[in-house]
């Protein structure tokens, strides 16, 4: 039921009760005030003459003032009642009448698309994005009439019907659908599964939870995958800070260092590319990986545009990373295991603190309320708070404050307490990522991006956003690149590790070029995340 049938449907009700109260008190009236008895029926015709405004009813002129009163009040009923039909009834009806029509069901032929259930919001239209970059086709099922209409008018793939209703369901493809999300509440996506699942038993089903303990009644009522938003929030902010660079090689002893460089405003790099910065000619370092917007991308796209808020993943020697820091006027953030400050202790703080202590990483809660797992209690936006919370010596901060607005205005304020620390922020709304960046923070993941893109990976059934991404250093043989160069064998766009020294007769040399051939008996030392790494052992080790 969209909100002009809720509207004319509690307007009838109400309007009903008025007059049938009304047709009770006049009958009363009438024996009691002028000495008539009367049927309710014929009380019923009166109120209704009364409150149409089209007679006085037959029993005019009444001799009591009681009953007077009682007439005026239903004829102030009646007019109000007619205005009120106004802008409740008639002109949305009206403006129904008139606009565009919203389908109720898409074409027969559609096919292999993805349903998804939910009133839009940023975090849909951040899955249908990702979808649509992947050549997938996704329906929304629109409970509200206006706003499918504005979707509609707007050019989306929308259909006005009951998400949780087979009609809906049945009109939106579902049994030809790809897989179908539910993300409206937790009990409505509950009804949703189980709808899905009696219309087609094969199509896959994601749903959305706001309370992670209410994942197992969707798994029960027969989802592939349950979601939980804020939960995946905070294991993404948890994985930034915790992404390591562990040496597991007998490697250079200090003379290669994997450090991380921001790309803050007034940089040279901002608006280059990698391709146009010669980062490696100008310094002699390897650019690992970038992470845009929270996404970590190795090996990097040369041709991607360097914005403000990317971090660049760069390995190289001493020397190398001073050129870099110099020419980027960055700090750099260090794997050194100094102090993380968590700020907000709700789902997404509870997330990311339990994440640190699975990685060994210490860290210090700061909450407004007093609760176990809070270490400092008080105001995140606080200088004094954030000061006690040890935020001036911190390595990293993580703000996991679930107001945009306040989240802000403490990046200001951690900015200015500590100007090296790195700053891991969440943001509900999209408009604030451009807003936190702006305030000095390092690293920003909307609540809608982190959300539609794990739906996607869920509807694919793939890891679109790695939570898991550990950025490793590894040595590894090499039998099935000996006597091959490392460009010919495109080690890096075939595996997404980056050769950076070579370990040959006990003796490590970092100087490692697209031609340098590889050896029988060499080793290679990588650099890559967990899965590059398995995929440089699959085909070269």
């Amino acid at each position: 039921m969209d909100t002009w049938q809720r509207r004319t449907a509690y307007y009838t009700v109400g309007l009903f009760g008025v007059v049938v109260a009304y047709a009770v008190a006049y009958r009363y009236g009438m024996r009691a005030f002028e000495g008539e008895s009367i049927t309710l029926l014929e009380s019923l015709q009166v109120v209704v003459e009364a409150v149409t405004t089209t007679g006085f009813g037959s029993d005019a002129p009444w001799q009591s003032p009681v009953m007077n009163v009682l007439v005026v009040g239903m004829n102030v009923t009646g007019v109000v009642a007619i205005f009120l039909a106004l802008p409740v009834l008639v002109f949305p009806a009206l403006e129904t009448a008139l606009s565009t029509t919203v389908p109720t069901a898409i074409d027969e032929d559609r096919s292999e698309h993805v349903v998804v259930c939910s009133s839009y919001s940023p975090r849909v239209a951040a899955l249908v994005s990702e979808l649509r970059d992947r050549g997938i086709d996704a329906v929304v099922v629109e409970p509200d009439r206006a706003t499918a209409r504005e979707l509609y008018e707007a050019g989306h793939d929308v259909i006005h019907a009951e998400p949780d209703s087979f009609d809906g369901l049945e009109g939106a493809g579902l049994p030809r659908a790809r897989a179908v999300v539910s993300d409206v509440s937790d009990r409505v996506d509950a009804r949703i599964v189980l709808t899905a699942r009696e219309l087609a038993e094969t199509v896959r089903v994601v749903s959305v939870v706001d309370e992670p303990g209410r994942r197992r009644y969707h798994e029960l009522a027969g989802a592939d995958a349950v979601l939980s938003p804020r939960h995946l929030l905070g294991e993404s902010l948890a994985a930034k800070v915790t992404t390591a660079v562990s040496v597991d090689a007998d490697g250079p002893d200090g003379s290669f260092d994997i450090i991380e460089i921001p790309i803050l405003r007034g940089d040279d790099l901002v608006g280059t590319t990698l391709a146009d910065s010669g980062l490696r000619e100008r310094t002699g370092v390897n650019v690992i990986g970038v992470w845009y917007q929270g996404e970590f991308e190795s090996p990097p796209d040369p041709t991607a545009r360097l914005d403000r808020g990317a971090v660049l993943l760069v390995g190289g020697r001493p020397a190398e990373l001073e050129r870099v820091r110099r020419l980027t006027a960055a700090d750099h953030t260090r794997f050194d295991g100094q102090e993380t400050v968590v700020l907000g202790y709700g789902e997404v703080g509870r997330t990311v603190s339990t994440a640190l202590e699975e990685a060994d990483v210490a860290h210090t809660v700061v909450d407004r309320q007093e609760r176990p797992g809070v270490d400092v209690v008080g105001d995140a936006t606080d200088p004094e708070v954030l000061e006690a919370a040890g935020v001036p010596d911190a390595r990293s901060v993580v703000l996991a404050l679930p107001d945009d607005t306040a989240a802000e205005f403490a990046t200001l304020v951690v900015r200015d307490l500590n100007d090296a620390a790195e700053i891991v922020a969440r943001a509900d709304e999209l408009p604030s990522v451009d807003r936190l960046y702006r305030a000095g923070a390092s690293y920003v993941l909307s609540l809608a991006t982190v959300t539609g893109r794990m739906i996607a990976g869920a509807v694919l059934d793939e890891d679109v956003l790695a939570l898991d991404t550990q950025v490793r250093v590894v040595e590894r043989p090499a039998p099935g690149l000996a006597g091959t160069t490392i460009g010919r064998a495109a080690v890096r766009s075939e595996t997404g590790c980056t050769v950076v020294a070579v370990v040959r007769d006990g003796e490590v040399s970092t100087e490692v070029s697209p031609e340098l051939r590889v050896a029988e008996g060499d080793s290679l030392l990588l650099v890559g995340t967990d899965r590059s790494v398995e995929r440089f052992t699959e085909r070269f080790g």
